[in-house]
């Protein structure tokens, strides 16, 4: 008798089920991906100007300690734009790209 009566929920339950997506479903689905795209783009961006900052500290110092890396992980678009435009006015410690004295 339980049997019976499952089967009949799951029947109720898969007729009621709405077999497509309605307008609304379908602009926030778009919504969704073109928010998704934009923030992956970015983030892109964000990971290209991290990569030129190391390449370009690399070339000019060497060596990047690790105090550096860590600043150029978790920095935010404007100080990376700044921190890349340093590296050309930079004297000769890696510390005068990021507006540091010193670091040691």
């Amino acid at each position: 008798m339980e049997n019976a009566i499952l089967e009949e929920i799951k029947g109720i339950e898969e007729n009621n089920k709405m077999q497509y997506v309605t307008s609304v479903e379908r602009m926030a689905i778009a919504r969704g991906l073109e928010k998704g795209m934009a923030q992956g783009l970015e983030e892109g961006m964000l990971e290209g100007e991290r990569k030129i900052l190391r390449r370009l500290l690399m070339r000019r110092f060497q060596v990047i300690p690790d105090w550096a890396e860590d600043r150029i992980l978790h920095g935010a678009d404007a100080e990376l734009e700044q921190w890349l435009e340093n590296v050309f006015d930079a004297t000769t410690t890696i510390e005068s790209v990021f507006g540091e004295q010193s670091s040691t």
